[in-house]
């Protein structure tokens, strides 16, 4: 009997999932337990086993597409067994909208024409109906070069579909690249069943081969994009820059280095072990805006950004408050270390997990930067490099100070100017007295 390969479900918090590799190719022998395909959620890569054995028989992807989780991407059985009832894919058919059904309507109602292209004088106006113009634009159909069939030979739904129908099917960067570019789309691809890929373009128009490089973005980063998007539509964002005496952040950090078998506490530990402190003090800063309420949070969950070679990660310390500064830091590196790997709980990635996040650029030489809110929370931390400053020593005598940038984005739907500015100066004030055990 044939069963259906399911793309798995990694975590509550992750719908789709990027198919990189399959294994085994159609009319392959599978055993169960043979490493059957390769995927990525935006955090991690995994490898699936087989569940049956059997004859690999369909593949319903291909690399680089993005497939929602538990959905078929594929039939293990025995050769000649009838997989129809797997080719949907294990997705039910989504509802229509009123404007698909009435396309659906005026197709039904009228044959498809005959696909018949046109040659327009410079200048001449195109007559194309809004519904075809509509899904012409959507489907990247250069509708300027097609002949209409309605009245006065208006271009209607009908041409575009016939236009459609007589091409390959077409991948979303594909689209994108034609739509962009004004393309000619290819008359066959190299992808599942003819699918034309974005790369398949160059053959057909070679004048854009020599000239750049088209990548499909990565699965985190278009959800990094997508989140970072809305972070800034939906909220009234602002940044606060204030600088912190790092001479007593660099004196712990040479008394951690000199002590014999003593951890490797670093800057950036105390700088989050001193915004916990401040964090107590000032709960509405450890808190999510959810519109018309707020989440206050009887605990701290850090959540601090860590760059990797996927792209920006912001794993969350649970009860951060809890621990002590040589916690902090060794729990600071087992989830950097599990995000650079690749096996961090999606779960601890979620931007609900956490009540508050740092961000520290400061390795990185950066002096200011606006980071932008991982909503619902309703601030984070930017920490900037050390750089040194002319200050007061006392008694008229004037030096450099070493100091530590720090730049807090708010919510203002949230938070006040007044109390962001005093919940940033007690996160310096915290980070000038800090006492460390060790």
């Amino acid at each position: 009997m044939a069963n259906a390969i399911i793309m798995p479900r990694q975590g509550q918090s992750v719908e789709s999932c990027i198919f990189t590799q399959w294994y085994k190719s159609v009319g392959d022998e599978v055993k169960s337990g043979d490493i059957l395909f390769a995927y990525e959620t935006d955090k991690a890569s995994f490898e699936q086993e087989a569940e049956a054995d059997g004859i690999l028989l369909a593949v319903f992807c291909e690399e680089g597409d993005e497939i929602p989780v538990l959905q078929n991407i594929g039939v293990i059985g025995q050769a000649g067994e009838n997989i129809d009832e797997f080719k949907s894919g294990g997705a039910e058919e989504a509802p229509r909208t009123e404007a698909v059904k009435e396309v659906a309507v005026e197709a039904a109602a009228e044959p498809v024409a005959e696909v018949v292209l046109k040659e327009r004088a410079e200048g001449e106006k195109v007559k194309i109906s809004p519904r075809a113009k509509k899904m012409a634009e959507e489907k990247a159909v250069p509708y300027a070069s097609l002949e209409g069939s309605g009245p006065e030979g208006r271009i209607i739904v009908r041409d575009v579909e016939a236009y459609l129908a007589s091409t390959p099917k077409t991948t979303p960067l594909a689209k994108e690249v034609i739509r962009q570019e004004g393309l000619q789309p290819a008359a066959t691809g190299t992808g599942l069943d003819g699918t034309v890929k974005a790369a398949d373009l160059t053959a057909t128009n070679p004048v854009y081969s020599g000239d750049f490089e088209i990548k499909k973005l990565p699965n985190i980063r278009k959800l990094i994009a997508k989140a970072m998007h809305a972070s800034l539509q939906n909220s009234a964002q602002l940044t606060h820059h204030l600088g912190a005496d790092a001479r007593r952040l660099q004196a712990l950090r040479k008394q951690v280095k000199a002590k014999e078998g003593a951890p490797n506490i670093t800057i950036n530990d105390m700088v989050c072990f001193a915004v916990i402190k401040a964090l107590k003090q000032f709960p509405d800063a450890n808190a999510h805006f959810l519109g018309d309420s707020v989440k206050y949070f009887n605990k701290v969950h850090l959540g601090l950004a860590v760059d990797t070679d996927r792209g920006l990660m912001v794993p969350v310390i649970k009860n951060a408050d809890d621990l002590s500064i040589t916690g902090l830091s060794n729990q600071f590196k087992e989830v950097a270390e599990a995000c650079r790997k690749g096996s961090v709980a999606p779960e601890l990635l979620s931007s609900e997990a956490a009540s508050f996040t740092v961000s520290n650029l400061g390795n990185y030489g950066v002096e200011m930067f606006t980071p932008v809110i991982n909503l619902p929370q309703v601030a984070i931390l930017g920490v900037n490099t050390i750089v040194p400053r002319p200050a007061d020593l006392g008694g008229g005598v004037y030096g450099f100070v070493p100091y530590m940038g720090l730049s807090l984005t708010y919510d203002h739907q949230a938070i006040d100017g007044g109390l962001a500015t005093r919940f940033l100066k007690q996160i310096a004030i915290e980070i000038e007295n800090l006492t460390i055990d060790f």
